[in-house]
């Protein structure tokens, strides 16, 4: 598969999070110097010296502030747009992250003329959706090819790997109580990708030459119903626990009040994105047309769930 060898240098928004650490680590394997953008100073060295190829360059940039976004694209050649955000808190809105921070994040890697864009989003993301979440997803997606038609949109569906805040804390939720409660009957269907193929996904949508100005939804090999996982990571884990259907208006109370904690467990966003199915629609663009093979659950599920707790 031809690939464009010209990116050399990748400001990574969200270079801090679960996703973007790995396509930090990606790029940079591929030599590629990686410019980590990240919000909190205690993260970011703040650091402008040149970077040698294949170096982790880390940077400050809130993608609410134009400016800072415009200093962290200066000198690169391609961006990634990996910023997520789960629950508002404050002046961090749906609006504020998903909408204009992705719209400044685009509109600076137009001026500033990078030849590729990368922009994260997820599978569901619906402009007439009730949830100001995937709303807002859907809107920061049609304002990021409003200013950068050439950007590459990837949506995957729920992530999994080591320290993802999914499986982990269904497994430490298992280890800790006789009884599981299920979104609503448990039937709501999933496709997990595994963390690592939407990193490679990234690098392939930055490198191949047909990549610019599509949309590909990524998910895993195998779609489990919410409940079949819970019953594989039981299976993992040695134990067996009683599965209680909830119903979903219950589940939004519990989340309005996990909200209010400094590092909720549970979250509106999450609930909504649970009433309905989260995997690639069959005409979408996949994995495979990005020349990636998905890797399955089961294959790393071993090896960060298990029963050292």
């Amino acid at each position: 598969m031809a690939v464009d060898s010209q990116v050399s240098c990748v400001t990574v928004f969200g270079g801090s999070g679960f996703l973007g650490r790995e396509i930090v680590k990606r790029l940079t394997a591929e030599g590629i110097t990686a410019r980590a953008a990240m919000r909190h100073p205690d993260k970011a060295s703040g650091d402008r010296r040149p970077a040698r190829r294949g170096d982790v360059q880390a940077v400050y940039a809130d993608v609410r502030d134009e400016t800072s976004v415009a200093l962290a694209i200066d000198g690169s050649d391609a961006v990634v747009n990996a910023v997520g955000l789960y629950v508002e808190k404050g002046a961090e809105t749906f609006e504020a992250v998903h909408e204009l921070g992705a719209l400044n994040v685009a509109h600076q890697a137009a001026i500033s003329g990078v030849g590729r864009l990368v922009h994260v989003s997820g599978i569901g993301a619906d402009l007439q959706s009730d949830s100001s979440y995937v709303g807002a997803r859907a809107k920061g997606e049609l304002l990021v090819m409003d200013v950068f038609a050439r950007a590459t949109i990837l949506r995957p569906s729920v992530l999994f790997g080591p320290d993802d805040k999914f499986l982990n804390t269904l497994a430490q939720i298992a280890y800790r109580t006789p009884v599981l409660p299920l979104f609503g009957r448990g039937r709501t269907r999933l496709q997990p990708v595994y963390v690592g193929d939407v990193a490679e996904a990234a690098l392939r949508a930055l490198q191949l030459p047909d990549a610019p100005g599509k949309t590909y939804e990524l998910g895993g090999p195998r779609i489990y119903s919410y409940r079949g996982l819970i019953e594989l990571v039981l299976s993992r884990i040695h134990r067996r626990r009683l599965l209680v259907p909830l119903p979903f208006p219950l589940w939004q109370t519990l989340a309005a009040f996990a909200s209010l904690l400094p590092s909720p467990p549970l979250t509106r966003a999450q609930v909504t994105l649970m009433r309905h199915d989260n995997v690639v629609a069959k005409a979408a663009l996949s994995l495979e047309d990005l020349g990636i093979e998905a890797t399955a659950l089961e294959d790393i599920l071993p090896e960060y769930v298990t029963l050292d707790r």
